[in-house]
């Protein structure tokens, strides 16, 4: 049975698919979410903690950490079309912990060995992540850089944002260390997001969170979207988890009661910040997937988003840029997000746009099937080799049906 839209008998096996992984303790429970051409399919499974007895609903609130990065994205660009930022302004104005930059000589030098930087860090670096800095997927103490971040206190790893000061002096910290890159030369993932954040506030006169609830989540009504949980939500904030190295087993990460969002903290990171819903998500993937506007609300025009979900990497930074091997032969980055490239499988559709959490959620819109597609699991794990995102995303697109 089909509405020609979704085919009926093949949602039924993305249930059977997805419920197979958590009978399996790949994760304590899962929610997922279709939506195409007005036709909305949610499936809620499983439990939101390990031996508990709540179940998974649609209104279960989950950290959709790195899915933080295309909301902040969006908060730029609205200052953007305002001309309160312009993409290749200098930041230092905004910014003046970070004129003056010192680049690192070499990687593995020193992190005193530097040269002055060839320009500054524009807007459009913050967006697409070549402002000359990021995280490291390398063990610990690899590079000397990974020690002077540490000390820092800035935050290189899983979001833990009770951990972090505040913006003001979250930026300074930042600005005592050289770059790793000249401006422009590498793709560099994650640091970019933060440092946008502390921008938007400088530039708005508001904190992050007031900005993006006033012009972005209270417009979208995206009700349950923020950067913590307050006391009376918590009962649907699902525990998250992560598997322990040696054995593998699911232990707590944070947990819902007493952690790391479950008060206001001093920094909101434009990173990894937020928590959401499926349903509030899906209303920012649909204003997206129409070109900026969500029912009688205009978030951005159609051009600004045109230009987010477009590819912004030259050739050379791609060849230089690590992430995983073979990631930017389909795929590329945008302004803030990710863009599929070429199709290398049968859920990779050229034009697709969107980004993961590596708390274990997932989101992206293709407008050529006019699809939206949202996972939300509270399991950690590296999005594109996670067997549950990899079967996620093939059995939404299997379950197409024209």
């Amino acid at each position: 049975m089909s509405t020609g839209n979704l085919s009926k008998a093949r949602l039924a096996r993305m249930h059977e698919t997805m419920a197979g992984h958590v009978a399996r303790g790949a994760a304590p429970g899962v929610v997922t979410l279709v939506s195409r051409r007005g036709e909305t399919h949610v499936d809620a499974i499983g439990l939101t903690e390990v031996d508990g007895r709540a179940p998974m609903a649609r209104d279960t609130i989950f950290r959709i950490s790195s899915m933080t990065k295309p909301v902040t994205a969006v908060a730029a660009m609205i200052l953007v079309e305002e001309c309160q930022l312009r993409l290749d302004d200098p930041v230092d104005p905004l910014l003046p912990e970070l004129a003056d930059r010192q680049v690192m000589r070499r990687l593995d030098g020193s992190v005193t060995d530097t040269v002055p930087a060839n320009r500054p860090i524009s807007v459009r670096d913050l967006l697409t992540f070549q402002l000359g800095f990021g995280v490291f997927f390398a063990p610990p103490g690899t590079f000397p850089i990974q020690d002077a971040i540490a000390e820092a206190g800035i935050g290189d790893g899983p979001p833990r944002p009770a951990d972090l000061p505040g913006p003001n002096e979250w930026i300074r910290r930042f600005g005592t260390l050289p770059l790793m890159h000249q401006p422009g030369e590498r793709w560099m993932y994650n640091t970019g997001s933060d440092i946008l954040g502390v921008l938007i506030e400088r530039a708005s006169g508001q904190s992050l969170e007031t900005f993006c609830r006033r012009r972005i989540f209270e417009p979208l009504g995206m009700k349950d979207t923020a950067f913590s949980v307050p006391a009376v939500k918590l009962d649907r904030f699902a525990t998250s988890y992560e598997p322990d190295p040696q054995t593998g087993a699911l232990r707590v990460y944070d947990p819902a009661v007493g952690g790391q969002w479950s008060s206001p903290p001093a920094f909101q990171s434009g990173s990894g910040g937020l928590v959401s819903t499926v349903d509030d998500f899906a209303a920012f993937g649909q204003m997206m997937l129409a070109g900026g506007r969500y029912g009688d609300e205009r978030i951005l025009s159609r051009t600004t988003v045109q230009a987010m979900v477009t590819d912004h990497l030259t050739p050379r930074v791609k060849e230089e840029s690590g992430f995983f091997p073979g990631y930017f032969d389909s795929r590329s980055w945008g302004l803030g997000l990710a863009v599929v490239t070429r199709r290398d499988s049968p859920s990779a559709v050229p034009g697709q746009f969107g980004w993961d959490g590596g708390l274990g959620t997932s989101w992206y819109s293709d407008p050529r099937e006019d699809l939206t597609a949202i996972l939300m699991t509270q399991r950690s794990g590296f999005p594109q080799l996670s067997e549950i995102y990899l079967d996620f995303w093939t059995s939404v697109y299997q379950a197409l049906d024209d």
